[in-house]
């Protein structure tokens, strides 16, 4: 196999399991199930955890995530098109799942629940990448508020999709 797609395939293996979650979740959780004014104030909130996604990437960017956080597992650096088209992908496809949540569309909800289990993850995964670097490690700054607009908003939509 050759080595830049065994390094994409192996670092990116928690994101497919999170996948895995977010479409279980998609399956056994209902529709949206609330208000308008509450829809609006979740859909707001999700806007804003993808404003602030696209700083932590921007933060992740600056400081060769994508060359580090392989390195640390043991792989290849990953290359900078694939890092930067990964998340601009992931955020084009988030911001059109607001509008598909607005309309309660089942199939917006597992970018959704991506999302939630993603920054939960990067908010612990960041910290832990740094201790185990001894230092500064890339995304460290921005992945405490991602993280916590993850649990805010996961508990949110929990409730809500009973």
């Amino acid at each position: 196999m050759n080595e830049n797609l065994r390094s994409i395939l192996l670092g990116t293996l928690p994101l497919d399991i999170a996948a895995l979650a977010a479409v279980l979740l998609t399956l056994i959780r209902r529709g949206f199930n609330s208000d308008s004014r509450t829809q609006n104030r979740l859909t707001s909130l999700f806007l804003v955890g993808i404003s602030l996604q696209c700083l932590h990437f921007i933060e992740e960017s600056a400081t060769q995530f994508n060359r580090r956080f392989p390195q640390q597992l043991g792989l290849s650096p990953w290359s900078t098109g694939f890092f930067v088209s990964f998340n601009l992908i992931w955020i084009f496809i988030w911001v059109l799942c607001a509008f598909g949540f607005r309309r309660n569309v089942r199939p917006a909800f597992f970018p959704i629940w991506f999302f939630i289990i993603a920054m939960i993850a990067n908010g612990v995964a960041h910290p832990l990448l740094a201790v185990a670097a001894g230092g500064y490690f890339p995304g460290l700054w921005t992945s405490p508020l991602i993280g916590l607009i993850g649990v805010i908003l996961g508990s949110s939509f929990w409730k809500f999709t009973a």
